[in-house]
């Protein structure tokens, strides 16, 4: 029986860090390493081109979350790894775009989020950005997408560009199921929602050393460190949160019964941490290094993975081009 197909990928919009290792890589070393699927690890450096980006920054950061994929463990003999743009589906996602409506794109939470976040930058790259999507995972014809509950509102734009496809050119795409895995969520250093890159100082990088680590958590936002409730929410709950991540439920107990006794020392809390984290990431760090200094190792994993990439997404898009009347190369 064949195995199931597996698409995820990672935006390149710089390096990786704890809430994009906990969150989502965890879970893609846990498919790569079942056997029971087929995985496909992008660099989805092309959605990285519907909200504001620098150029030269843009470069670097490819090859940026290629070193963060393989340093994680993410394994060329066991996953397909390549960049995003260099897949055939920005010509796959032309042809799905059109059994979609501009209505249905511009109602998706997600696109109004981003058009309030950048109000000078509403193109149609962006409004078109589930499309891509479902290019992405309909190219491989992937069953199943490891995507947080946020990206549910796309998954179900793939799912129905999917089932209108199938029925009016008679392919064969499956409706695409979210997978859930074993990831965490990891919260803000800033109190305020997950760690995102693209709310400065709200993260901490795979690459930060361990003096990195220590000032971002000493601007972590605290209380009086006493008190008769945790704190639910704020930059507490954060800490404590990442102690329980990174040392343990025990030790979590320890610092939330301090919290309502003698009261917690937030600065011995924040370097306690501050060690456990970088104890835990080192070992990447390190296998990261030797990556580095084998570029083109790299290099040739990158063009192998980009060949497989393309060698289905191109039998895919001649079935599409067939099925539309289009000529088929």
């Amino acid at each position: 029986m064949a195995k199931k197909r597996v698409l995820s990928g990672i935006k390149a919009t710089g390096r990786l860090h704890l809430g994009n290792y906990l969150g989502a890589i965890k879970g893609m070393l846990e498919l790569q390493n079942s056997g029971e699927y087929e995985t496909f690890y992008m660099v989805a450096d092309m959605h990285t081109l519907t909200t504001p980006y620098n150029v030269d920054e843009l470069r670097e950061n490819r090859m940026q979350v290629v070193l963060d994929y393989l340093a994680a463990g993410l394994d060329p003999q066991k996953s397909v790894i390549f960049e995003q743009s260099d897949s055939l589906s920005g010509e796959l996602s032309f042809y799905l775009s059109s059994v979609v409506t501009v209505a249905r794109l511009s109602h998706l939470p997600t696109y109004k989020d981003k058009i309030k976040q950048f109000p000078e930058n509403s193109s149609v790259a962006l409004l078109n950005y589930p499309v891509l999507m479902a290019a992405d995972i309909l190219a491989y014809k992937a069953q199943s997408v490891p995507v947080g509950d946020d990206q549910l509102p796309h998954l179900e734009v793939t799912r129905e560009i999917a089932r209108k496809m199938n029925e009016l050119y008679g392919l064969d795409f499956p409706e695409p199921e979210q997978f859930k895995t074993s990831g965490h969520y990891v919260p803000s250093l800033s109190g305020e929602g997950k760690m995102s890159k693209s709310v400065e100082g709200s993260y901490i990088n795979l690459s930060d050393n361990l003096d990195e680590i220590k000032s971002k958590l000493a601007k972590v936002p605290t209380d009086s460190g006493q008190g008769a409730e945790i704190p639910q929410s704020g930059g507490v709950a954060s800490l404590l949160t990442l102690v329980e991540l990174f040392e343990g439920e025990d030790k979590r107990k320890y610092f939330e019964d301090l919290y309502k006794s003698s009261g917690v020392k937030y600065s011995d809390l924040k370097i306690e941490l501050a060690t456990a984290i970088f104890n835990s990431i080192k070992p990447l760090q390190e296998r990261r290094s030797e990556f580095e200094a084998n570029s083109d190792q790299v290099r040739e994993i990158i063009l192998e993975g980009g060949a497989r990439a393309k060698s289905i997404c191109r039998q895919t898009l001649n079935q599409v081009r067939e099925a539309m009347g289009l000529f088929t190369k």
